[in-house]
């Protein structure tokens, strides 16, 4: 077992260039000898780096080169793509709806494949399987009996039986609210598209685009292990916030080009929120940069795991700022004003329906879920696993435990920190935008100074170029680590017992409304 930092036999990234590379060169040296061409520009063989080839000519050619660097870098693109959408789609959404009705004190959604054969409050279809034609009834009325006699409402249980509707405790293997989510999907993609007559038509079509190809293009600097990326510049954490800072243009489009005033008002409410949480957000990010001494994410990941703390345990104040402005940043309760469906309907994209709608919705899960796995990867060590370095020592046990591959920990720590995000969300109320921003421009970017300070300090006066200080490096952690959680208990129960309610910003009245002069207090 490698001692390396890079250490992750999962190594996806070698495995599609070295195939590229074997059928690339076969293939341009192929067509150099029939055609006459020099794309290849072969300067002898070399030995293949899969084993569908013996040897493979060295292809030097400059247009070789970038077609199979185009590839290689797609075919990375469009796997990242699938592992997120799936884990997404398969995992997060549909955790979501269950978690958030449990947290709620409810079932949340049960609508299954079940709807089909035993039908919802008692009304079924009947044998309708019986009409098929080609024999097809026998087989899957065979199917349809055995299910609902698996999974119909006739149950052991008398809670079940006394109400007839097992809808409420669902079957645990047939996901009890999951395909609601893939039947809310074939719904977006059947409905018209309707453009308000009086909206600017060219900036209402164009920004979800703008919306959806940003976040989209955030996910190919995302890594999911050590050999699991699509893009790895050197300064990759600046590319990726540069592009994630481009939605909140389409956000503001999105609802001044709608010509509705509650879309307007979402779109401002949007951009003001933004502008006040982006700056604080990209502060502590830069804390988190001066102490791996590295703009590169994937150098990041590696800091944390070569000095052997995470960075949780140096700037925990940098890991609350970061979780409370993403939350902000992706518009979730308590920091969605700009959507408030309660007074503006549905904010920013109430004048949008269809899949317009539905890609504006995945783009925000997106946006979400990237934000849950940024945080594990800045603060939390990212694809290495937990106490890799004290586990890892354990012989065989140790050894074991370092070849599970770094996407499981990428997604199991992304996953936990999504449960935070809809913890948060059930147990905050909706705040007034008033608040949002005295919280963003008051509170949190003075805070991200403080931080980024301290970070500067600890890289310069405490890191000694392997560790951080004293007892193998984890005495001055440990001691920060303490020290917070005590400061953040007695913050949390601190209160003022003179307070009224009211901040420093309020002014109010207790006039009668309708009656109040302005000037007269």
């Amino acid at each position: 077992m490698s001692d390396d930092a890079k250490y992750d036999w999962l190594n996806v990234n070698k495995a599609v260039e070295s195939s590229a590379t074997d059928l690339h060169s076969i293939a341009f040296n192929s067509i150099d000898v029939n055609a006459g061409t020099s794309l290849c520009a072969a300067e002898g063989t070399m030995a293949a780096n899969t084993f569908l080839f013996d040897t493979i000519p060295r292809c030097t050619g400059e247009i070789f080169n970038i077609f199979n660097t185009t590839v290689i870098t797609f075919t990375m693109c469009v796997l990242i793509f699938t592992i997120i959408m799936l884990s997404q789609f398969i995992t997060v959404i549909w955790t979501e709806r269950k978690l958030i009705a449990r947290l709620m004190d409810r079932r949340g959604a049960t609508t299954s494949f079940r709807s089909l054969w035993v039908g919802e409050n008692g009304v079924t279809a009947g044998k309708w399987w019986t009409l098929l034609p080609f024999g097809l009834g026998a087989p899957v009325g065979w199917v349809v009996n055995s299910l609902n006699r698996v999974a119909g409402n006739k149950s052991t249980k008398a809670t079940v039986n006394r109400v007839n509707n097992r809808s409420w405790h669902g079957v645990w293997y047939l996901f009890p609210g999951f395909f609601q989510g893939l039947g809310d999907g074939m719904k977006f993609l059947t409905k018209e598209h309707m453009v308000p007559t009086k909206a600017d038509k060219l900036i209402y079509e164009l920004a979800p685009f703008l919306i959806i190809s940003s976040t989209v293009a955030i996910l190919g600097f995302l890594p999911f292990g050590s050999g699991i990326y699509a893009a790895n510049p050197e300064m990759s954490v600046l590319f990726a916030f540069a592009i994630f800072g481009i939605a909140p243009l389409g956000v503001f489009f999105a609802g001044w080009s709608s010509n509705n005033k509650y879309s307007l008002l979402g779109g401002i409410r949007s951009a003001a929120q933004l502008t006040a949480y982006e700056i604080p957000l990209l502060i502590t990010i830069l804390s988190v940069c001066v102490l791996s001494g590295s703009l590169n994410i994937i150098e990041i990941i590696d800091f944390q795991y070569g000095s052997g703390v995470w960075n949780f345990f140096l700037v925990p104040l940098g890991a609350l700022l970061f979780l409370i402005t993403m939350i902000a940043e992706v518009e979730r309760i308590p920091f969605d004003m700009p959507e408030a469906e309660a007074e503006l309907v549905e904010g920013w994209w109430t004048e949008y329906g269809g899949m317009r709608w539905g890609l504006l919705f995945a783009s925000e899960y997106l946006r979400c879920y990237a934000a849950c796995i940024l945080m594990a990867h800045f603060f939390f060590g990212g694809y290495h696993a937990p106490f890799a370095n004290l586990i890892g020592g354990f012989g065989i046990i140790g050894d074991a435990y370092l070849a599970i591959p770094g996407i499981i920990w990428v997604l199991l720590k992304a996953w936990f920190f999504f449960a935070i995000f809809v913890w948060v969300r059930a147990a905050f109320p909706r705040i007034r935008t008033d608040q949002i921003l005295e919280l963003g421009w008051k509170y949190l970017l003075p805070l991200s100074l403080i931080n980024l300070a301290f970070a500067f300090v600890l890289r310069l006066y405490v890191f000694d170029g392997n560790t951080w200080g004293p007892g193998s490096g984890i005495i001055i952690p440990a001691a920060i680590t303490v020290i917070s959680l005590i400061l953040f208990v007695i913050l949390s129960i601190d209160e003022d017992p003179d307070w009224d309610g009211s901040r420093m910003t309020h002014t109010k009245t207790m006039t009668p409304a309708g009656t109040h002069a302005v000037g007269e207090d």
